[in-house]
């Protein structure tokens, strides 16, 4: 069942969202080659901790850090570790989760680390770009099927391929909540959207094949051919007015490098 958030619980999240994308802008300051995966997870932690809220990861069935960080190959769930250094030209993504006065707010970004490969700065921008314009079609009436049908056909025509196995999903008193949001699909299919619902749109977009495998960790995915892959994503609020939607984990500053841009040197 799809939980309407009522005008309170809509101020909650606002609150929980605000934090967890502030939470990245802090991070992009301080992530510099030579830093460890773990050294960005005690960053994290720390500020989360700091602003009064929780980070939700944090022994969600049984994971072990604070936030997931991604690197190149990874596509998700990647485990901080003091042994993982990030390094010139490398990808990093960040999935901040918060937890504040009971709800969840949950945000990714992918980070350039100093002079990127042109292929790889592309795979980036146009998964960024994938989010953004799947965004651009949440409204009341529309379709969860219109998000993966937009995100596809735009990875495709860049000459990427779109995960499958993992997806967006509702959120809110719930880290994980109904419905589940497909980054593939078919137009006009799957539930309406409704003023009330909030959700997370999160493309996994890969430079090879869309396959994955996942490590005997039990959390990492990775690609099954070694491309390397992006991901970015917000939690969305569907609105009766405006554009039909409310980014709520907006960020309030550098604008230019959420979406890639300037790499962090």
């Amino acid at each position: 069942m799809i939980n309407i958030k009522s005008e309170r619980e809509i101020d909650l999240m606002r609150e929980t969202c605000r934090i967890a994308s502030s939470c990245l802008d802090h991070l992009e300051s301080h992530i510099q080659a030579g830093m460890s995966t773990e050294d960005i997870n005690t960053l994290a932690h720390d500020y989360i901790t700091s602003q009064e809220a929780w980070p939700s990861p944090l022994n969600y069935h049984g994971f072990p850090k604070s936030v997931c960080t991604s690197k190149n190959e990874v596509i998700c769930h990647g485990i901080p570790d003091p042994k993982v250094k990030i390094e010139e030209g490398d990808i990093i993504n960040v999935d901040v989760t918060t937890y504040y006065k009971k709800f969840h707010g949950d945000t990714n970004r992918t980070f350039l680390v100093g002079k990127v490969l042109p292929e790889i700065q592309k795979l980036v921008e146009v998964t960024y770009q994938c989010m953004m314009a799947a965004i651009a079609i949440v409204r009341p009436g529309a379709h969860l099927g219109d998000i993966g049908a937009v995100i596809q056909e735009m990875a495709h025509d860049n000459g990427f391929s779109v995960v499958e196995e993992y997806c967006g999903h509702g959120i809110g008193r719930e880290f994980h909540e109904a419905p589940q949001i497909l980054h593939y699909g078919k137009k006009g299919t799957g539930t309406e959207m409704k003023p009330g619902m909030t959700f997370t749109i999160e493309p996994m977009i890969n430079l090879g094949k869309k396959h994955c495998r996942l490590l005997d960790d039990g959390w990492t995915v990775v690609t099954k051919d070694g491309s390397w892959s992006a991901q970015f994503e917000h939690t969305i609020l569907v609105t009766e007015s405006g554009n039909g939607h409310e980014i709520l984990t907006l960020s309030s500053q550098n604008h230019s490098k959420e979406h890639g841009h300037g790499p962090i040197s």
